[in-house]
């Protein structure tokens, strides 16, 4: 088999074995140490970690940054870039810079607009969108040249990831959206959060009518909610997240002191659901603020052992530090 970056995550994925990442909550710090004791949890239960590029068009610690420091301890980071903050020129260089650092995956996205964010007044770049991202990526890997058509001494050796959120209309769009994707060079898929798998069957159904389905490995998106009001404040102040009202009313009526519980209960439930779809390769787990909760979540919907570990113990002592709650995806 031929891959093309040889990725730990890639090979878990061409295997057929059920892949599972997880986002790595940038700090809003200067410490190495926050990366390493949230890559610690995580590398015990994921075949990769995502280190996120400022979502919500939030400042925190740089993706490039968090992944140098995860490939030095060690571990799988799959390098999130976003459109929105670099032109072509920057984007090229993370890109080459961040396989020199022995980065193997990318999720290329076009990011969230500077309005949602808590700097509304910042300059857009959006240079590229997302799909123009991945034509420039596969350019680089698989001809060997910049955008200019200068060539590169050593191509970069990447496994492409893009974004898709079946759950937002157009609905009949989305896979045709998914289709772009692909011919533009994606290899993986992380979709936004599914709170709603019937609408995630419907979608898959057509992927797979449209024959994507063997072109594409396709994570599905998960995550805890702690309380109807987190709930609340994802599906109304998030961009793109979907949560239907039923699961919203579970949550109300779960006694107090046992919501955080429900919400696990509920994503550990779609979970078991969506890897029962046809086509479905992994789950993404995004937990904001919640990586101890990502490895329970992973044990108890029976996704463990892992076929591989992610990488070994940090090289740095890790010590335990406060956690911010949110609902950043």
């Amino acid at each position: 088999m031929e891959y093309k970056s040889g990725s730990r995550l890639e090979r878990v994925l061409r295997s057929g074995r059920f892949a599972v990442t997880a986002e790595l909550n940038p700090p809003d710090s200067a410490d190495p140490q926050e990366v390493y004791a949230a890559a610690l949890v995580l590398s015990q239960v994921c075949d990769g970690i995502n280190a996120v590029d400022a979502s919500g068009a939030h400042c925190h610690m740089s993706s490039v940054a968090i992944c140098a420091l995860l490939v030095h301890a060690g571990y799988e980071p799959v390098f999130q870039v976003s459109c929105r903050d670099r032109n072509r020129i920057a984007i090229q260089g993370d890109l080459l810079g961040a396989a020199a650092m022995g980065v193997r995956n990318v999720l290329c996205i076009t990011g969230d607009d500077v309005t949602v964010g808590d700097q509304p007044e910042a300059k857009r770049v959006f240079d590229f969108d997302s799909v123009q991202l991945l034509q420039t990526a596969r350019m680089m890997r698989d001809q060997g040249v910049f955008l200019s058509g200068r060539k590169l001494t050593v191509p970069p050796r990447l496994f492409l990831g893009a974004a898709a959120n079946p759950f937002v209309p157009p609905f009949t769009w989305r896979p045709h959206r998914l289709a772009k994707k692909v011919a533009a060079g994606a290899d993986f898929i992380q979709t936004q959060f599914c709170f709603d798998v019937p609408r995630f069957r419907d979608f898959m159904a057509s992927v797979r009518d449209l024959g994507l389905a063997e072109k594409v490995f396709i994570l599905v998106g998960v995550g805890p909610l702690r309380s109807e009001k987190a709930a609340e404040f994802m599906r109304t102040k998030v961009p793109g997240v979907f949560i239907p009202d039923d699961v919203v009313r579970r949550l109300r009526h779960a006694p107090e002191g046992q919501k955080r519980a429900e919400g696990k209960r509920i994503c550990i439930e779609i979970i078991q659901q969506v890897r029962e779809i046809e086509g479905v390769a992994g789950v993404h787990v995004m937990a904001y603020r919640q990586e101890e909760l990502v490895a329970e979540i992973i044990e108890d919907a029976g996704l463990l052992p892992r076929p591989m570990r992610v990488g070994a113990v940090a090289p740095v002592q890790a010590r335990p530090h406060k956690r911010k709650a949110g609902g950043e995806w």
